[in-house]
């Protein structure tokens, strides 16, 4: 069965152009380094051997031909630093200009390859007067040991089930599902690792990187989940942040079911507004009348429950594939043509533009590999959240998310629902919901957009808030938007930020 969805996937709805840079002068460090924390000086004072990244990434990676790439060790467990040992892999391309510092990058996640993220800022000040370095967090992408849960084959075939009835069997059925596919994680992964893969320990990592870079405090560009990262290493190192943006918030106060409700009533919110620009096209596989939209919708995915579209790929489309795939679609408004297209070929009984668009989604290559994005998504997102044991808490989140979502309800609702995966999980939970405290913090900007579908606004304002940040409201239909979405105003606010420290007008809506 179909396991939780991605916050985001930035780099698979962001194709980014990059271009040759070479580095010059470099300026000499503003501040002094701050000493390493107690036993952990070898890891903070090692030096990074930067070469081809012929062996790093994958081709769905794009990383540019003048791209750097290195490993940083780091210890699996920071209260062990004589223990186990994990390799974080690292992307750059230095600075043309004279170089103010590192910026570290994040596309968010959790799970997601950074190493390609080394293209944003392209052709601006950032590549100018920045080594842009992005990194694939512990346990994901190239950095080793991976995680690693399914085989291809594997996957494959829990995409292609049938969805389960919220019956005592159905019940039964996914909940032993979930136990097996944590058990596969264990003993693929091992415990140990798994027990080290959440925010708690990647934002220790971050540290590391930054004094390996040989930068005293750290410039910071994260996306979606990549926010939790950069709010977390403010509370834990304010001290040692220069400037951070953070853009898609993910508000690590809210527990999980709030989160889950509120991306539920996100993506419906995209869902209407692509119906309602969908509508005014006479061919609109959703009919011209909007109010209809949902209702249309389900009658092209609903026959997919039990019969696949056909596809040129031998494995047809699935209803849990033609879900994911419009909801892929949703991140962006650049995506309505191709879901336009997508539905347009449901009506027909086809399905391979929803079927490249789940793969897009959970990472499936043209050779039937997969990367580790949904695997390790799953690894850490139970770590880092509490557990929901409580069938009634379940029943009542089911519920609730069908009325937020209704173009996500099978109309199959019973009150009942599974114990979610993560109640199944072979490690506990490192991180609970708090409100973020960091005193010292300079300065830090947050980004929050309108309509976006899966960190919605709301959550932006929060973040701020706890962190005394200058907030910029970006007006759109996507799932973040500096240096993606191709803005100016957002855009030259973010560069002067990170690069003159110039905090944007109060306010600030592009």
């Amino acid at each position: 069965m179909q396991r939780g969805r991605l916050v985001v996937l930035l780099g698979a709805i962001s194709a980014l152009i990059v271009t040759g840079c070479s580095a010059t002068d470099e300026a000499a460090p503003a501040a002094p380094m701050p000493a390493p924390p107690a036993g952990l000086d070898s890891f903070y004072q090692q030096q990074i051997d930067w070469g081809s990244c012929a062996e790093y990434g994958s081709p769905d990676d794009r990383l540019p031909p003048n791209a750097e790439c290195a490993r940083v060790t780091v210890p699996v467990d920071y209260a062990r630093p004589d223990g186990e040992t994990a390799q974080i892999a690292l992307s750059r391309i230095p600075a043309s200009g004279k170089k103010l510092g590192s910026l570290l990058l994040n596309p968010g996640g959790p799970g997601v390859s950074g190493l390609s993220m080394v293209g944003i800022g392209n052709r601006t000040p950032l590549a100018e007067r920045f080594d842009r370095v992005g990194f694939d967090p512990r346990g994901v992408g190239s950095s080793l040991p991976a995680i690693v849960c399914l085989t291809p084959q594997q996957a494959d075939a829990e995409r292609a089930e049938p969805p389960l009835d919220n019956t005592p069997e159905g019940i039964a059925a996914a909940e032993a599902d979930n136990r097996e596919y944590a058990d596969r994680c264990a003993q693929r992964t091992g415990t140990d690792l798994l027990a080290h893969v959440g925010t708690r320990e990647v934002i220790q990592d971050m540290d590391v990187i930054r004094a390996a870079l040989g930068d005293p405090r750290l410039s910071y560009l994260g996306y979606s989940y990549g926010t939790r990262l950069g709010s977390a290493y403010a509370e834990k190192f304010p001290q040692n942040v220069r400037a951070m943006v953070l853009d898609g918030a993910v508000d690590s106060s809210q527990d999980p079911v709030q989160e889950s409700l509120r991306q539920a009533a996100g993506f419906q919110g995209v869902f209407n507004a692509y119906a309602a620009d969908c509508a005014t096209h006479a061919e609109c596989p959703l009919g011209t009348d909007p109010a209809q939209a949902v209702a249309r919708f389900r009658e092209l995915v609903g026959p997919l429950e039990t019969t696949p579209a056909a596809t040129a790929d031998p494995r047809g489309l699935s209803y849990g594939d033609a879900i994911t795939g419009v909801q892929q679609a949703l991140y962006t408004d650049d995506l309505w043509n191709i879901l336009t297209q997508g539905l347009l070929e449901l009506r027909e009984g086809k399905g391979d533009t929803l079927l490249k668009l789940a793969d897009m989604y959970d990472g499936r290559r043209e050779d039937g590999s997969y990367a580790n994005t949904q695997d390790a998504f799953n690894a850490i997102r139970c770590v880092d959240d509490p557990r929901i044991t409580d069938p009634a808490v379940t029943g009542r989140q089911d519920t609730e998310y069908r009325k937020a979502a209704p173009f996500l309800d099978d109309g199959k609702g019973t009150g009942a629902a599974p114990m979610e995966l993560c109640a199944s999980w072979p490690v506990p939970n490192t991180s609970t919901p708090h409100r973020i405290s960091a005193p010292g913090l300079p300065p830090v900007v947050v980004v929050s957009t309108t309509d976006d579908p899966a960190t919605p606004y709301q959550a932006g304002v929060d973040l701020a808030d706890q962190l005394g940040a200058e907030l910029i409201t970006f007006r759109g239909n996507r799932h973040t938007a500096a240096l993606v979405a191709g803005d100016r105003c957002l855009d030259d606010a973010v560069i002067d930020y990170l690069v003159e420290l110039t905090t944007p007008a109060s306010d600030l809506t592009c």
